[in-house]
């Protein structure tokens, strides 16, 4: 039995893998359709690295048993409370769905004033989002939203859909309008093409949905898969109006 998880174990991390490094499409014939040789051909020649061996057993070990590494994790917090180890089991328990676990530890880290707090204010803005807490994802893009690093990124994205959501709409433009990078971002424009359409500003709606419809003629066939539903979407709202 545990030979057999181990098997599904290993074509799964292998999945991953191909999917998060872009590996050419073949590869998920291989490994999916012959479900021993082709993960071990994959795994032997696209993964393995002797100085790797131990991180990727871990990881194999948390598809098997996703648990197993938060509980080494509080153990390791227990022993010895600082700071990357309380980070490391919020980033866990991120990892394994359980948003209020993760945002009381980033919020701990807090705490401790000689630690940049760049890294879990951004986790927090994510974690309230999943929430749909709009305020908590406020109360913390606030503490950043004047950091570099901030500009354009995911959490700036939650920012405005979150002000949009408690009826700030200027302030939700302002954010959501940084997001508005040609040829990038595509989810996140079609959100602020919607936005207008919502608010009776369809020729705004419109001219974005039409930039994004014309760059989608130039991607490649990775992206166009990624995106698809996205490009359909914006396919989709261009033929209602």
């Amino acid at each position: 039995m545990f030979r057999y998880y181990l098997i599904i174990a290993l074509q799964g991390y292998c999945l991953y893998h191909i999917y998060k490094n872009r590996k050419p499409y073949y590869w998920y014939f291989l490994v999916f359709f012959i479900p021993v040789i082709g993960p071990i051909i994959y795994f032997v020649t696209n993964i393995y690295n002797r100085r790797d061996a131990e991180k990727i057993q871990n990881e194999i070990t948390s598809i098997i048993n996703p648990t197993k590494k938060i509980r080494d994790l509080e153990k390791r917090l227990e022993f010895s409370d600082s700071y990357s180890n309380r980070i490391a089991l919020a980033d866990a328990y991120v990892e394994n769905g359980d948003m209020p676990n993760a945002i009381v530890n980033y919020k701990h880290t807090l705490e401790d004033s000689d630690q940049n707090d760049l890294y879990a204010r951004q986790q927090l803005v994510l974690c309230y989002f999943q929430l749909e807490d709009c305020e908590g994802v406020v109360e913390h893009a606030k503490k950043i939203d004047s950091k570099p690093e901030f500009k354009g990124s995911k959490q700036q994205f939650c920012y405005g859909l979150a002000l949009k959501e408690l009826g700030k709409l200027e302030n939700a433009e302002e954010q959501l309008k940084q997001i508005n990078r040609p040829y990038s971002n595509y989810n996140e424009r079609l959100e602020l093409a919607k936005f207008y359409l919502e608010h009776n500003r369809t020729s705004e709606g419109r001219e974005l949905l039409e930039e994004i419809s014309t760059e989608s003629q130039y991607m490649t066939k990775h992206n166009r898969r990624i995106y698809r539903s996205t490009i359909n979407e914006v396919e989709r709202l261009l033929k209602s109006l």
